[in-house]
């Protein structure tokens, strides 16, 4: 390389734009990345992964693409770089082989220096095989779901994810930050200079010298912002690789000022203030979406949680998504990330529990790199319900993960998600997951774990039992030595225990990682009661594909925990799968103190009186409408939520009395009555005061289709996503609960439909057909931008609510979009 190309930085090209075809086909059609080859397959009932995959088929996949090999650049080391591939993927450029892509979440980088031709185009092809399954607990997804970049890198040069920045003292004047920097090349005499801007304002600098591999150097802060939930607030940190005055690289991210600290005595301290953790568990789908990782997907859920009252999410059970995260830091999230739900014994038969022993410390540091500077980050899980943690042998594993961690980030606390009921059931000798006879089970103590016991079908008896057993004397021997390997005890459906363990072991944190949906408001009075516990994540915060039905109440007097198909939705979230929320998340706010109103919710009429088949993974199947047609006489179960001394509910001006409500009642009062159209009235009272009122009315008699978009405006851009609510209303935009059809929707303009949906659990429809029945009155389509401003129609048909006719525009510079989207300027590195 000339001296005059290391006057430039790192050029990153991202790929976005391929072709792809399943194997075996001919035919090609382009698409854009982020793209889930799983979400457009068939599903049926003879899908290999079942109700865990949503009853989808896998398959095998060819990705093409091109990119230019940039002349100036000639001499330049190249690597591609993926955020994640589901399915094993073998790597092709200009025909040769240059290296296999193995996890699902974990980020891979392969050189392709000696592959590509400078000053010619370049022909990448990625083989991806998803086909084994089941290969995962849940819906996967397949393909090229995350981001894939060719990066042509500088010969002295920051590392990729080279940076590290740690706040080390932080108090209302000042902030002592720790800027520590990894190098290649560089040499002796080099320069590093750090920059730390807020907006345009420079806030502090400083340069020292390179050395071969790397440093550190502070800055001093003066009057810092701190980075919080609360306050999200970030800087502009610039480092610049010098040498001789020359720049030869130059990397740029936004960071927060944060301290982490943990103890039983004060809990978890953010900034040096006491913080309880709101959390919710999220998987990482993104609904209609399917497995595709979306910017605008990412900020809408986090924004919709956080005004939901959430603080905190958990990510189930993998490595986040740098998008995900960059949504966190932005708007305020704290994040508990995981390593993974499976160590050396297998929980699905075609997992990768036979590599993890040679592969975790890979994936463990993958994850760090990537987490390390992200604020939101306060926290690392390494395993969620790992069995063998029950074992002397999953004990010191977990100790050595822990150590590993603490080597590379000493400053965020480490924690594993420990079901106690199955640490319980394997203390007897007994395996939680089904037997698969895979070369892992040697090495994963065979005989100890082995068993033939379904835990869906066990725990689908048991249930709320799981609470009951892990309070039993063999809970505590069964974890003990587990815990006492981590910095905080995360208890999966263990908030029995909690009294005892904060008396029983005084120094031990305790974290509510994984929380029945009922049992929230009991769980939150521990965590406001006990320093020693520092939050709760309930399961879950959002709706999933796969585990179909585990949470879905079902009419009839028997059913398993899996459902069969066309179930596809699991049915614990706390928003459903369009986003909108489910009942379970009102009884959360009350228990917070976040529910300013009663909340009224009604079991569904057209089932009333019939049987059902209940799931400890839902708290209700109420839903919070008077609109139910047809249901005129039968008996309505109206649930009311409400944090006041009392509530009164009336129906067209009739009171049906007054009940006592609050933490007295579990935040829950129940009323009966005939059901008759018109206007439920709840009103609050304090001190025998009326201070707070809900009402729900029922539609009118005419209802049409109705198109609303989330967003007035559309940034034209092509990797920008609209949500598009799509519903049977009436003029008054009350939804009607029984009068779903099919609707058809046409999109013209600057824009295509890339997923259409509802909440329904078994839907008959693929997610990416025009056309979808609605469920409960209410489908949603998301659309993306071709990258064109101009006017986008879209056309909603049904054969007895008629058709309308809505309008978006998109502009190049839409109002609001800066916060659905990364600045395209900050590539990742």
């Amino acid at each position: 390389m000339t001296d005059q190309m290391e006057t430039s930085s790192t050029l990153v090209v991202p790929l976005v734009e391929w072709s792809f075809r399943r194997s075996g086909e001919r035919d090609a059609r382009l698409i854009r990345l982020p793209h889930d080859a799983m979400i457009s397959e068939r599903r049926g009932s003879d899908a290999p992964a079942g109700a865990d995959g949503g009853w989808f088929h896998g398959g095998r996949y060819v990705y093409s693409t091109r990119f230019r090999g940039d002349a100036s650049r000639a001499g330049s080391e190249v690597e591609i770089r993926f955020e994640g591939v589901q399915g094993d993927a073998e790597v092709f450029v200009n025909d040769h082989f240059v290296g296999r892509v193995r996890s699902g979440y974990s980020e891979a980088s392969l050189t392709i220096t000696d592959k590509i031709r400078f000053g010619a185009d370049n022909d990448v092809r990625i083989e991806v095989d998803n086909s084994l399954q089941p290969n995962s607990r849940w819906y996967s997804g397949s393909g090229l779901y995350r981001g894939v970049s060719v990066h042509f890198l500088v010969t002295s040069r920051f590392a990729a994810d080279g940076l590290r920045i740690v706040t080390r003292a932080l108090d209302a004047s000042q902030a002592r930050v720790e800027v520590g920097y990894q190098l290649v090349n560089a040499k002796a005499d080099d320069m590093v200079a750090v920059a730390l801007w807020d907006a345009d304002n420079l806030i502090a600098s400083g340069t020292k010298g390179a050395y071969p591999d790397g440093g550190t150097l502070d800055l001093m802060v003066p009057n810092p912002i701190p980075w919080s939930a609360e306050q999200p607030h970030r800087y502009r940190l610039v480092a610049t690789l010098e040498r001789d005055g020359d720049s030869l690289d130059v990397v740029e991210e936004r960071v927060g000022l944060r301290t982490i600290a943990v103890n039983a005595k004060q809990g978890l301290l953010i900034n040096g203030r006491t913080t309880l953790l709101r959390g919710a568990c999220i998987h990482h789908d993104n609904g209609i979406l399917g497995a595709a990782t979306h910017r605008g997907a990412d900020y809408r859920r986090v924004r919709i949680l956080k005004d939901a009252g959430f603080n905190a999410i958990r990510s189930a059970h993998n490595p986040m998504s740098r998008q995900l995260l960059e949504a966190c830091d932005e708007l305020g999230m704290y994040v508990l990330d995981e390593l993974a739900d499976y160590w050396f014994v297998s929980k699905t038969t075609h997992d990768r529990a036979d590599e993890f022993l040679d592969t975790w410390r890979d994936d463990a540091a993958s994850m760090i790199s990537k987490d390390r500077n992200h604020p939101s980050v306060i926290m690392y899980a390494i395993g969620n319900e790992i069995p063998e943690t029950a074992t002397p042998k999953g004990a010191d594993l977990a100790g050595e993960i822990t150590r590993f961690f603490h080597d590379l980030d000493p400053d965020r606390p480490v924690t594993v998600a420990v079901n106690i009921f199955l640490n319980v059931m394997v203390s007897f000798g007994v395996s939680p997951y089904k037997s698969n006879d895979k070369k892992a089970s040697a090495d994963a103590e065979k005989t100890s774990m082995a068993g033939s016991t379904d835990a869906n079908i066990m725990v689908n008896q048991i249930g709320r039992m799981m609470n009951v057993v892990s309070r039993l004397p063999r809970g505590d021997k069964a974890t003990k030595d587990v815990f006492s390997k981590v910095d905080i005890a995360g208890y999966n459906y263990g908030i029995a225990r909690y009294a005892h363990d904060t008396r029983a072991y005084p120094d031990r944190v305790i974290l509510g990682s994984e929380t029945l949906p009922g049992d929230v408001a009991r769980a939150w009075h521990s965590v406001e009661k006990y320093p020693a516990v520092i939050g709760d994540f309930v399961w879950a915060g959002w709706e999933y594909l796969g585990e179909a039905g585990v949470g879905v109440w079902v009419p009839g007097t028997k059913a398993g925990l899996s459902k069969p198909y066309p179930y596809v939705l699991a049915g614990p979230g706390f928003f459903d799968l369009i986003g909108r929320p489910d009942t379970s998340l009102r009884l959360a706010q009350a228990a917070w103190g976040r529910l300013d109103a009663p909340a009224i919710a009604v079991r569904p009429m057209d089932r009333s009186g019939q049987p059902v088949v209940k799931s400890a993974w839902r708290s209700t199947d109420a839903v919070e409408s008077w609109s139910w047609r047809g249901c005129e006489g039968r008996l309505a179960s109206i649930e009311v939520y409400s944090t006041d001394d009392q509530v009164e509910l009336f129906l067209n001006g009739r009171s049906l009395g007054r009940r006592r409500a609050g933490r007295r009642t579990a935040y829950l009062t129940r009323f009966r009555t005939p059901y008759e159209a018109g206007e439920l009235l709840a009103v609050g009272y304090r001190d025998g005061r009326a201070t707070s009122r809900t009402t729900l009315r029922s539609a009118e008699s005419e209802l049409t289709v109705q198109i609303r978009a989330e967003d007035e405006f559309f940034q034209a851009d092509p990797d920008e996503i609209s949500y598009v609510s799509v519903e049977i209303a009436d003029s008054n935009g009350v939804v009607e609960m029984l009068a779903d059809e099919a609707v058809t929707l046409e999109v013209e303009g600057p824009a295509v439909l890339i997923g259409f949906g509802t909440a329904d659990p078994a839907p008959s429809e693929g997610f990416t057909s025009s056309t979808h029945r609605t469920f409960r009155g209410r489908a949603l389509a998301i659309l993306r931008s071709t990258g064109e401003p101009g006017e986008i129609t879209i056309t909603a048909t049904s054969s007895s609510h008629g058709t309308t006719v809505a309008t978006l525009k998109s502009d190049t510079h839409a109002a609001g979009a800066s916060l659905r989207q990364m600045r395209s300027a900050e590539q990742t590195r």
